[in-house]
């Protein structure tokens, strides 16, 4: 791997980083750019696994303390637990049995959850008072974080959708929890990925380097942006996303 495979593997986390945080698209920039330089598929997955834990640390070091206010530490913890688990299963998944199948569902999750958040104002309304939101928002992270263990693209979406139509947090908020949660699933797969399958360094620690500084970056360009036309960019891009995911 050369100078400039690893200089466009920092610019392109840097990227994911960024994008990743403020949409939950990451793995749209990051994971092609691993295909440029080289990697085979399942490697280059493996890889983008490892180095996209940066971005959670990245904006969880920025404002961590802002999700933790409130009754947000609690919520954080216990969903946390279920997001572990959740990328644990998804790794063993891929590791062990890799599904035809879950592969040919995941391009309609990610679509189901990009129109999800763009009708999420209606949904809320409808949802509103329902009991069941806990369990079905703990539901929903086990899901979500099996398929981020197992491959990721638009796990973000899926979290900010979720985030927006079972809770009363406001999208900046919402983003910041999508990209600790997701950052938990992504690190216990990486740790299942470094013991059990191929990493490769080079390539993880030069993205990995562009996504902690991306994921830096990501909470403040959130804070500036007007919520709803941001909603409404994430759930377009969502489906342009699961229209690229149907076509792989």
């Amino acid at each position: 791997m050369t100078l400039a495979d690893l200089a466009l593997l920092v610019a392109a986390g840097f990227a994911a980083g960024v994008v990743g945080y403020v949409t939950g698209l990451a793995s749209i920039l990051s994971y092609p750019a691993l295909l440029v330089v080289g990697l085979p598929p399942v490697t280059a997955n493996v890889t983008n696994t490892v180095a996209l834990v940066a971005v959670g640390v990245g904006s969880f070091a920025k404002s961590g303390r802002e999700l933790l206010d409130g009754d947000g530490g609690k919520l954080l913890a216990r969903s946390g637990v279920v997001a572990l688990v959740g990328g644990a299963v998804g790794a063993g998944i891929l590791l062990v049995a890799p599904d035809k199948v879950f592969v040919f569902v995941v391009p309609y999750l990610v679509a189901l959850a990009s129109i999800a958040l763009l009708l999420q104002p209606r949904l809320r309304e409808r949802m509103a008072g329902n009991d069941a939101h806990p369990a079905w928002w703990m539901l929903g992270v086990f899901v979500v974080s099996v398929y981020g263990g197992y491959f990721g693209a638009g796990a973000g979406v899926m979290f900010v959708a979720m985030a927006m139509v079972l809770s009363n947090l406001p999208l900046w908020r919402a983003t910041l929890l999508k990209s600790a949660l997701l950052g938990i699933a992504n690190a216990v797969a990486a740790v299942a990925f470094i013991v059990f399958s191929h990493v490769h360094w080079p390539a993880a620690v030069a993205m990995g380097v562009g996504c902690l500084l991306g994921g830096w970056a990501g909470p403040p360009i959130v804070a500036r942006l007007p919520a709803t036309p941001l909603r409404i960019a994430i759930g377009i891009g969502g489906l342009g996303l699961a229209f690229w995911l149907a076509l792989r």
